[in-house]
């Protein structure tokens, strides 16, 4: 991203951060300006479950099981007596983790073999390309599930395997915008002036193809989102009895009649967190789009 000149009050030039332009135009989007407030209420309530969850979410109590929600249990409870708030909170951890983690490996993998194959071109190029279109003819999940279960079930396991899954996607990202950006005037005179290769990639490329990984990622984040719920709905992710939105679902399935409490609220968790991220990745895609008026 480069900088803009911008006339202030006075009629003088100034130049603008770019970050702060983003920054200004991000805040004009309500829609991703509450998708932001409600991931940092998610980040928050997942950072601080140990002091916010009101019970222990693996203790259980035979006198309290399938319980309607009440004053002491505002989310009711489960079919064994443990508070679904807590096991809500606590489970908050896992999917955000699950979304982080595995879009960080994602991006650690995908961004260098892009902008590898981007830059390099060649047969590098058409190696890596090929090795990208045969991962992304298989659909994603089937894909995370194959893998999570050649791994073996827990959430580690589950974090590498939608990282890995979800990789083809930064490197043809990557690669595309590597492609339109080194042709750019300001990496041909950076060579011009004899610069290395690893240099213009590194200080001239990769800087101005931030901001749509940015958005990629945050995008990501919430598919990953629901292929943790998924792997661990199929028992492939965070195991019982540690709380996890996806394996409270598989539970819930056999008590729908009975006490739809227990599949309603970790439901709910996904379908917010999931709407949340889509939200704020729309906004910043406007924001960060240069093109933008």
């Amino acid at each position: 991203m480069t900088a803009v000149t911008v006339a202030d009050g006075a009629g003088e030039a100034r130049e603008e951060n770019p970050w702060a332009r983003a920054w200004r135009r991000l805040r004009r989007r309500k829609g991703a300006m509450v998708g932001l407030a409600v991931v940092v209420f998610l980040v928050a309530v997942a950072a601080l479950a140990p002091w916010v969850a009101p019970y222990d979410p693996t203790a259980t109590s035979w006198s309290a099981v399938r319980k309607a929600p009440s004053w002491a249990h505002w989310m009711g409870t489960d079919e064994v007596g443990r508070d679904v708030l807590s096991r809500i909170i606590w489970g908050a951890r896992a999917s955000l983790s699950a979304g982080l983690v595995s879009v960080g490996i994602a991006l650690g993998i995908g961004v260098p073999l892009g902008l590898l194959a981007g830059y390099a071109g060649g047969w590098i190029d058409g190696v890596l390309s090929r090795i990208v279109d045969a991962m992304l003819a298989v659909p994603f999940l089937i894909l995370a599930i194959a893998l999570a279960a050649f791994l073996g079930p827990s959430l580690s396991n589950a974090m590498i395997a939608i990282g890995v899954t979800a990789t083809p996607i930064f490197v043809r990202l990557t690669r595309g915008q590597t492609l339109a950006a080194k042709v750019e005037d300001y990496v041909e005179a950076a060579r011009a002036v004899g610069n290395p290769h690893w240099r213009i990639a590194l200080r001239h490329v990769l800087p101005n193809i931030v901001p749509p990984l940015l958005v990629q990622a945050s995008l990501a984040i919430a598919g990953a989102i629901i292929a943790e719920a998924a792997l661990s709905f199929l028992g492939l992710g965070q195991q019982p009895p540690a709380p996890s939105w996806g394996s409270m679902l598989n539970s819930a399935q056999r008590f729908l009649a009975q006490a739809p409490w227990m599949a309603f609220w970790p439901g709910f968790a996904i379908f917010v967190s999931v709407l949340s991220f889509n939200l704020l990745g729309d906004g910043l895609r406007d924001a960060l789009d240069p093109r933008h008026k």
